[in-house]
């Protein structure tokens, strides 16, 4: 029988999965059909598809297939990367380890690819490779349209503990933002399901009260432009298909340059990009290596709308950390919380 020593890579893998990654011909139902009749064993004891092997163990598994099994098809290969593809994603690396890689994904690049889309992240990852025997594994996504910090999980172990992190919103993201407008609070929580539009085919998301999924946001203002626009610093809580562009626009202050949820008004004239304005600008997650904490600068068009509205970068103070106390400022904005602003409400502790 053939036999394999469980290393640290594949500590706590299930059977079916450790199969699928380094035997793929041999199919779930294969597996399934030798746990049934006693054929697998780790140190000997009888252990099924859907238990978890552990590192040090011997693992032993029939040595012929069953003449009904079908190999599973050969994955297509990859075309070769070009060197401007290689030098292009190696260029948005901003930090990396020996647990994960984290890039400043521009935007306009898709993280994945889909139907008319043939570049993309994950499609050039073999770039990110470096010293190690595999290439990164995505563990999240940023939409197209969206900016920064994207994480890439170096070891299968690694990309087991992300997506860990991520599912239980351990991980701490944080998004820089231009809205339309100025919210009519400092700060506060956006509390509205989102469910896909009916009719939009999938592709856009809106507040339903009844059949919406829980998506909270925490928000706080960091500096406006007179009643035109608005920085704003958004930490979602749920992790739910654009949600940070829906809420800002259920509060009646749309993201600039989003026009799917904002309309033809989201775009400001003076100058100001019409690509979209927002940027994952900060991840705090813990890795098996020790925590990872990393910001991503801002790309050009953001930082040209940050200069044109007279905002002042040195504002940014981290959401994760307690600010300095401000100094007061000349002009406040109003407390009154009524009007069609659906899902908000006041953070505690809030300034008036």
């Amino acid at each position: 029988m053939p036999n394999a020593q469980i290393t640290e890579e594949d500590d706590g893998i299930r059977v079916d999965r450790f199969f699928k990654r380094h035997h793929p011909e041999i199919t779930f139902n294969i597996a399934s059909r030798w746990g049934r009749t006693g054929q697998l064993r780790a140190d000997g004891t009888k252990v099924g598809p859907g238990d978890r092997l552990v590192a040090g163990q011997s693992f032993q598994w029939p040595d012929l297939m069953p003449e009904v099994a079908a190999p599973r098809p050969v994955a297509t290969e990859r075309t070769p990367l070009s060197p401007e593809q290689i030098e292009y994603m190696q260029a948005m690396v901003i930090h990396m380890d020996a647990h994960a890689i984290v890039i400043n994904k521009p935007p306009g690049l898709a993280t994945q690819g889909g139907t008319g889309t043939s570049t993309h992240v994950d499609g050039m990852l073999d770039a990110l490779q470096f010293d190690m025997t595999t290439r990164p594994k995505l563990v999240h996504r940023l939409d197209k349209d969206t900016s920064g910090v994207l994480l890439l999980a170096r070891t299968a172990r690694a990309a087991a503990f992300f997506s860990k992190s991520f599912a239980s919103r351990d991980a701490k993201k944080t998004y820089w933002a231009l809205t339309l407008g100025v919210p009519k609070l400092y700060e506060g929580e956006i509390d509205a399901p989102l469910a896909k539009q009916p009719g939009s085919g999938g592709e856009k998301m809106c507040v339903d009260e009844a059949a919406g999924l829980p998506a909270r946001t925490r928000y706080r203002l960091i500096d406006k432009a007179a009643g035109r626009a608005a920085w704003v610093e958004f930490s979602p809580l749920t992790g739910r298909t654009h949600q940070i562009r829906v809420h800002a626009a259920a509060i009646g202050n749309p993201l600039i340059g989003d026009a799917k949820y904002g309309g033809k008004e989201s775009f400001l004239t003076g100058g100001i990009s019409r690509k979209l304005h927002l940027h994952a600008r900060r991840l705090v997650i813990d890795s098996p290596g020790g925590r990872i904490d990393v910001e991503a600068p801002l790309p050009a068009h953001m930082v040209e709308s940050f200069e044109m509205l007279g905002f002042d970068l040195t504002l940014g103070v981290p959401v994760f950390e307690a600010p300095p106390t401000p100094k007061p400022r000349p002009r406040k904005l109003s407390p009154n919380t009524s009007g069609n602003r659906r899902g908000e409400r006041r953070s505690r502790g809030q300034r008036e």
